[in-house]
């Protein structure tokens, strides 16, 4: 095909290019690039004066959670992306990020300054946080049409 100015060549790289991500989709993808990184922030940053009394099970978890912070920024960048692999990379950062933040919650290894009797509400809401996304990310058509 010839193109003959610059103006047609801006018009036949932009028909060729998808739609943008939108919807859940995206907002999935933005919890994972952003939300999950500020979070292992805040968190790593109150955990480090427990390492001296703690020891290594703080930098286990904390080592973990960096590891899925990684994985859920890979996620929400696959799935900006549309990569074929985004479901299922997002399925594993679900799948990870809830495993630790659950071994957070119930093990005496990670500083909380939760109350008594919080740490089934924190439990509850991260089984249905996490399992929301999960449950959306294998039923939804949207998701199947994007990356199918």
């Amino acid at each position: 095909m010839l193109i003959d100015n610059e103006h047609d060549a801006h018009m036949v790289t932009h028909e060729s290019e998808p739609a943008p991500v939108g919807g859940l989709v995206r907002l999935l993808a933005l919890l994972f690039a952003i939300w999950e990184p500020l979070g292992f922030a805040l968190v790593a940053s109150g955990a480090f004066n427990a390492i001296r009394v703690r020891g290594i099970p703080v930098v286990i978890v904390l080592l973990a959670r960096l590891g899925t912070t990684a994985l859920g920024v890979a996620a929400g960048r696959a799935l900006l992306d549309r990569q074929a692999s985004a479901p299922a990379l997002a399925r594993a950062a679900l799948v990870s990020s809830a495993a630790v933040q659950l071994v957070a919650y119930l093990s005496p290894w990670f500083p909380s300054n939760r109350l008594p009797g919080e740490t089934q509400l924190y439990v509850a809401w991260t089984l249905v946080y996490y399992g929301g996304w999960l449950v959306y990310l294998s039923r939804s058509k949207r998701i199947a049409a994007l990356y199918g």
